[in-house]
C-alpha cells in the first residue's frame, strides 16, 4: 500500500522498484486498464511536444527535408503558445513557441536556448475522474481543473517532480 506521505516525499516514482523487468510487447488502439479501482483508463500517446525558438524554420524542417505532413501555426492563448502539428501516422509532434514574454514556454527557451522535448501527451478515457483519482493519490496538476488544449478537447498537466521528471499531459479522448 502506498502512503500518501510516501508519495509526497519524492513522487510516485521514488517509491517504484528500481529494476523493472523488460517487456517486451506491441502498443494496440485499445486503452490500458486503469489501476484497480479507478473510474478511467490510459489510452495512447497523443503527442510529443517540443519548444521550439523559431517555429517557422523548425516547421520546414519537418516538412521539407524529412518530409512530415505539418499544419498551419495555430496561435492558442489560453495557454501562451502557437502550436504546429507534425503528422507521424501513428502519433505527432506538437512543435511548441511562446505567445509573448510571459509564456511558459518562453521560460522553458530561456533554460533552453536551443529549445527540446517540453512533454508527452496521453489520452484518457475520462478526465475528470482521472484528475480526481490522481489528486487522491497526491499527484499534483498544473491547474485545479482541465481546461480547453490545442485540439478542443479538455487537458490537464501533471506535475513533472511527481512524474518522474516528465511534464506529462493528460488529454480527454
Amino acid at each position: 500500500m502506498v502512503t500518501g506521505a510516501a508519495v509526497s516525499a519524492g513522487g510516485l516514482f521514488s517509491i517504484l522498484p528500481a529494476s523493472v523487468p523488460t517487456v517486451r510487447a506491441f502498443s494496440t488502439s485499445r486503452p490500458s486498464p486503469g489501476a484497480a479501482g479507478t473510474a478511467w483508463t490510459l489510452g495512447r500517446l497523443k503527442h510529443v511536444a517540443v519548444a521550439v525558438p523559431d517555429l517557422e524554420k523548425a516547421r520546414a524542417f519537418y516538412r521539407d527535408v524529412l518530409g512530415a505532413q505539418v499544419s498551419e501555426v495555430s496561435p492558442v492563448p489560453e495557454h501562451g503558445v502557437s502550436v504546429v502539428f507534425v503528422n507521424l501516422g501513428n502519433t505527432k509532434l506538437e512543435l511548441l513557441h511562446p505567445l509573448g514574454s510571459d509564456s511558459p514556454i518562453a521560460g522553458f527557451l530561456q533554460k533552453n536556448k536551443a529549445g527540446g522535448m517540453h512533454h508527452v501527451c496521453i489520452e484518457v478515457d475520462n478526465i475528470n475522474a482521472a484528475v480526481r483519482d490522481l489528486k487522491e493519490k497526491k499527484i499534483r496538476s498544473l491547474s485545479e481543473e482541465a481546461k480547453l488544449g490545442a485540439h478542443g478537447k479538455l487537458v490537464v498537466f501533471l506535475h513533472p517532480k511527481d512524474c518522474g521528471g516528465v511534464l506529462v499531459e493528460l488529454e480527454e479522448a
